[in-house]
């Protein structure tokens, strides 16, 4: 008697938490397609997706703007990567999705009035100028160069912020500054600069990976 009572309670206890767990694991796997220049659900007060599409188009139209660099007879040859770009927020990020974002961008608009040096990609190149030397490849179809390519200018950047806390209410009030200094190689010149700057105010601040 008292085992079959045990394997009701059981039987009832099943049937009410299999419905809610399955609504759980529901919610939980919903997949949502987003905006990328929009702000999605999840926000808080740091970086976040759309800011960085939008201050790589306001950077690109900006460079593109600028006589110094885009009225140049010959197209300078430039370097767009995270080496000299730092991040001394508060934030965890990755500098490279900044940078990454704004040289493939910049890349497309420009239309061959930039160069783009791959100084991430050094090893790769030297491996093949070897192969070819050596005499284990052809030489392609562009022949040989005696070098690899200089640059003429360098992307350096800096990513600053400062924060508030209120303790009695929760709220987090962050303003970031994302710095850009294209940098002549030979003179040490600046010869472009912007910046771009995020304020935002959250009761709930979210975790940045």
């Amino acid at each position: 008697m008292h085992i079959a009572r045990g394997l009701a309670a059981i039987s009832v206890l099943a049937l009410i938490a299999g419905p809610a767990s399955t609504r759980k694991s529901d919610r939980a796997t919903t997949t949502m397609n987003l905006d990328p220049s929009s702000q999605g659900p999840v926000g808080g007060t740091g970086i976040g997706g759309s800011d960085v599409v939008a201050m790589a188009d306001q950077m690109v139209r900006d460079m593109l703007a600028t006589p110094q660099l885009a009225n140049l007879r010959t197209p300078p040859q430039i370097i767009i990567d995270a080496e000299y770009f730092s991040n001394e927020s508060s934030q965890r990020i990755n500098k490279d999705i900044i940078t990454d974002r704004l040289r493939v961008s910049l890349n497309r608009a420009s239309q061959g009035r930039f160069i783009f040096v791959a100084r991430n990609r050094a090893d790769m190149v030297a491996a093949e100028r070897d192969a070819k030397r050596s005499g284990a490849v052809d030489v392609g179809t562009t022949g040989l160069t005696r070098a690899q390519a200089g640059a003429d200018f360098r992307l350096s950047g800096n990513i600053a912020s400062m924060e508030q806390r209120n303790n009695r209410t929760g709220m987090v009030q962050r303003f970031t500054q994302i710095t850009f200094e294209m940098v002549d190689l030979e003179r040490g010149t600046i010869v472009w600069s912007n910046s771009y700057d995020i304020a935002r105010a959250s009761a709930d601040d979210i975790i940045y990976r």
